[in-house]
């Protein structure tokens, strides 16, 4: 889908609060509410919108730990470990990557105890796992679900 300008002002505007109206955003770029419906309908079919999701603070749930972990693989066993980690409590994100660690992932976890019966159970037992590195996060100063979105037609 080729995005233009308009197209680009709604992205922007769901991004900072996806639960505003379409009357306001229409407000904001002098549209007809219909109109953003439409848009917003077209770029959803297309795949532009993934999803609509909200944002919850891990401390509230009693996650006082997270971290990321970087993990080595065997050759050719990727696809398989990848799922296996989707399939885990506490893996928020799993990332196949370039550099000294064939996948990152972000996790979860309640405590230290939890963190290591994840890290030492269950990981490290996986078919295709060859060692890690994990970094437990201290503080996080940025954080944005955000993608930049420039005001040219593409």
């Amino acid at each position: 889908m080729k995005l233009d300008s308009t197209d680009r002002e709604i992205l922007k505007a769901l991004q900072k609060n996806a639960r505003t109206p379409f009357s306001e955003i229409a407000r904001q770029i002098d549209m007809s509410s219909a109109t953003v419906h439409d848009r917003v309908n077209s770029m959803e079919d297309a795949s532009v919108i993934e999803g609509y999701h909200a944002t919850v603070d891990a401390n509230e749930l009693g996650y006082g730990i997270s971290a990321f972990v970087g993990l080595e693989v065997e050759q050719g066993r990727d696809p398989d470990v990848l799922t296996r980690l989707e399939d885990l409590d506490g893996v928020q994100e799993v990332n196949l990557t370039t550099g000294s660690w064939d996948v990152l992932t972000k996790v979860y976890a309640e405590d230290a105890d939890q963190l290591r019966e994840l890290m030492f159970e269950n990981i490290a037992q996986m078919d295709g796992f060859s060692r890690s590195q994990t970094m437990v996060i201290l503080g996080t100063s940025y954080e944005t679900e955000e993608l930049p979105i420039n005001d040219e037609d593409q």
